[in-house]
């Protein structure tokens, strides 16, 4: 599977969203994570966004089945059970 990531711009974070991706990237050594491109189709697009305004724009992407979206650690957990449905 392919995973595009997605950053948002970071103008307010309140967690270590990188942390947060390489967490979850470790938990999935059979997930293909790339920092998403334009042109490049995707199986999932996690979006990875700092606050609850989760703003970072993402339409410009190829995504097969589903857009993941977080803006807290909190979801953390329910983004692993969906990309576990995956595989």
């Amino acid at each position: 599977m392919k995973c595009g990531v997605k950053f948002c711009g970071g103008c307010n974070p309140r967690y270590q969203r990188g942390d947060a991706y390489r967490a979850i990237r470790a938990d999935f050594p059979e997930i293909d994570f790339e920092y998403a491109q334009e042109g490049v189709p995707y199986d999932q697009l996690l979006v990875i966004g700092g606050c609850p305004a989760c703003c970072a724009s993402f339409l410009q992407y190829t995504v097969r089945d589903e857009v993941l979206k977080m803006w807290s650690e909190d979801h953390m957990d329910d983004i692993r059970k969906k990309l576990a449905q995956k595989l």
